[in-house]
């Protein structure tokens, strides 16, 4: 437990210190792998689905198998000696986390807000939303980097960690590889439909607790009433299963309006509502509305989570000694 409570707070350390690595990126040279392995596995037969999904998982186990069994066999070597051990289990983690790196993005996205520079706005949500961002207006700039940073507490942050909790370093390395390959295969799209479905659910399936957890989380630091009432009735609303309670419980922890309709593709597309609803949002438009101000709380909502995962793993460790000494003394 030491080792891994040490690991954690190394990698977040390290992610602190020197944000995303901006060259050499082991995810760089992964994409690019995953682009030719997809322009070799995803043809025009794979509109047939039971066709399109074998190749899509056989291409998924082509490219996530041998590197987790790799990584499986790193730590295996690496075993017997501890500060090794941690260093290494350290920096494979902090590769996969994007702590520092979304807080930035979200920042570029806050700072032309507030000066009123909407272009600039625009063009740094652009950077981390799939949807068309030239028609924006303020609110749906905050409101689209506000879901972004939600969303993205969870898959790029605490879901990572959760996995090297459970299954060190093979665990958090098939999470951050199927992340991956859910971010560039997993569009319902006629050419990913099929082709992706086995990436999109293993992501789904990874996701499913840690997602909750980072739900309830942020739901005790927050306004918790309200959190847990948006997570209970709008959770499932959601397009995604594990987004949904995510973003419901960080529109309500935050006491913000999310969601609702959004251009994707040149056409607007309805979204259900998230965070406070019907009356308490007609009564309350401006207080409930979107802004600059509502990234910036995510941002600290998601700091604080880390804050919150850091002294659980600590009291965690502590309790788990204590017990072994105790048991240790009367045996």
């Amino acid at each position: 437990m030491i080792i891994i409570f040490a690991a954690v707070l190394g990698a977040l350390v390290l992610d602190l210190l020197l944000g995303e690595a901006k060259r050499y990126h082991p995810l760089v040279g992964f994409g690019s792998l995953v682009l030719r392995v997809e322009r070799t596995f995803n043809r025009r037969q794979n509109d047939h689905k039971t066709i399109g999904r074998c190749m899509g998982s056989f291409a998924y186990l082509l490219l996530v198998a041998p590197i987790v069994l790799f990584s499986w066999v790193l730590e295996l070597y690496f075993n017997d000696h501890v500060l090794i051990q941690i260093l290494f289990c350290a920096w494979v983690l902090y590769i996969a986390i994007g702590w520092q790196s979304l807080l930035q993005h979200a920042n570029a996205i806050s700072i032309p807000l507030q000066l009123g520079d909407l272009n600039g706005a625009r063009q740094a949500v652009g950077m981390i939303v799939s949807r068309d961002t030239a028609s924006l207006e303020e609110a749906d700039i905050a409101s689209a980097a506000t879901e972004s940073v939600l969303e993205n507490g969870a898959d790029a942050i605490f879901s990572a960690i959760f996995w090297f909790v459970i299954a060190g370093v093979p665990g958090v390395v098939l999470y951050r590889l199927s992340n991956t390959l859910d971010a560039m295969w997993g569009y319902k799209t006629a050419r990913f439909l099929y082709f992706g479905w086995c990436a999109a659910r293993v992501d789904d399936v990874l996701n499913f607790i840690p997602a909750r957890l980072t739900a309830a989380s942020y739901a005790i630091l927050g306004n918790t009433r309200l959190a847990i009432q948006c997570w209970k009735a709008q959770g499932r609303s959601w397009k995604s299963p594990n987004a949904g309670p995510v973003m419901a419980a960080g529109a309500g922890a935050l006491s913000v309006s999310l969601g609702g309709a959004a251009p994707y593709h040149g056409e607007w597309q309805t979204r259900p509502q998230l965070g406070p609803l019907s009356e308490e949002r007609i009564k309350g438009e401006r207080q409930y509305k979107a802004t600059a101000n509502s990234i910036e709380q995510a941002c600290a909502l998601v700091n604080k989570t880390v804050v919150l995962w850091l002294v659980i793993g600590l009291a965690v460790m502590v309790i788990i000694n204590f017990f072994e000494r105790y048991s240790g003394v009367t045996a």
